[in-house]
């Protein structure tokens, strides 16, 4: 299949990103980042500016209120959020938009508990799901504070597959900040991008990626519950282990608060651990196969 964008989702994808570079582009992503010991404190002006651009909205009917697009749309939009790691619960206020009030223009906040984690659960206006006996985490991502709660609920697939498509992003990001490095940055006279095993690294961030973007795209298209779990495990892979090769392209430099690389690893880290786990995707996609081979 091909995946080719429309001109209009390319103008939807175009126009999220320039405004994420505008409300949240690299100083505000430092400064919500610090300091590192406390936990991130929600803007929303930024939230409430989302709802008017249709973010929350984007699958709600125009007879409610909403912009009348499909799944694909929406992941077009998450992963541009993903690349910016643009803070804040915005799957559960995603997912809430239609039913709860205010969650599609941005004016109320929502977390959802999934695998026993609330995200933004001290920020929250409303918490779907039980967050009875919650316990505060010290999460490893600043811009992401975690509750652990006693009982997990069940995972929306768009769910799954919105958090892919932000996993997505912060995998393009990676790539893009490796690259970008490895031309730049000069060792022994020449750039180290000149040297074989940057290549490689850089190449195989960049097959990771591609990978993982048509599992997401087709699983927008298919919304197959399979195809949202191998959407998943590939958008995990291709966020933990680029940001991890981009921080080998960095070296020592990539760990600085100077940079974002880091970031972007403690971001996919947090993300892998949202909704259900790894080896629940891993095991309804066995099912699935086996199940399809008989």
């Amino acid at each position: 299949m091909r995946f080719q964008l429309t001109d209009d989702q390319r103008a939807l994808r175009d126009g999220v990103r320039e405004l994420l570079t505008r409300r949240f582009g690299a100083e505000a992503l430092r400064a919500a980042a610090e300091p590192a010991d406390e936990p991130g404190r929600l803007d929303r002006a930024l939230w409430r500016e989302l709802g008017e651009a249709g973010f929350f909205a984007l699958r709600l009917p125009e007879a409610d209120g909403g912009v009348g697009l499909g799944l694909p749309e929406a992941v077009l939009a998450f992963e541009e959020a993903g690349r910016a790691l643009l803070p804040g619960p915005l799957v559960a206020t995603h997912l809430a938009a239609g039913e709860v009030p205010g969650a599609a223009t941005g004016e109320v906040v929502v977390a959802a508990v999934g695998n026993g984690l609330v995200e933004w659960l001290a920020e929250a206006d409303v918490v779907r799901g039980d967050a009875t006996g919650a316990v505060p985490l010290r999460s490893v991502d600043p811009l992401t504070p975690l509750h652990r709660v006693p009982v997990a609920s069940d995972a929306d697939p768009v769910a799954v597959l919105l958090t892919a498509a932000e996993q997505l992003g912060g995998a393009t990001r990676a790539c893009e900040l490796a690259v970008q490095h490895a031309r730049t940055r000069e060792q022994f006279g020449q750039p180290i991008g000149a040297f074989q095993a940057i290549k490689h690294l850089c190449a195989e961030m960049l097959v990771r990626t591609e990978t993982a973007r048509a599992a997401v795209y087709a699983a927008a298209v298919t919304a197959d519950p399979a195809d949202i779990d191998t959407a998943r495990l590939l958008a995990d892979e291709a966020a933990v282990r680029g940001a991890r090769d981009c921080l080998q392209v960095h070296g020592g430099m990539g760990f600085t608060w100077e940079f974002e690389v880091h970031l972007h690893l403690k971001r996919a880290w947090v993300r892998t651990h949202r909704t259900v786990d790894a080896t629940e995707s891993e095991e309804r996609l066995a099912a699935a196969l086996l199940a399809e081979s008989r």
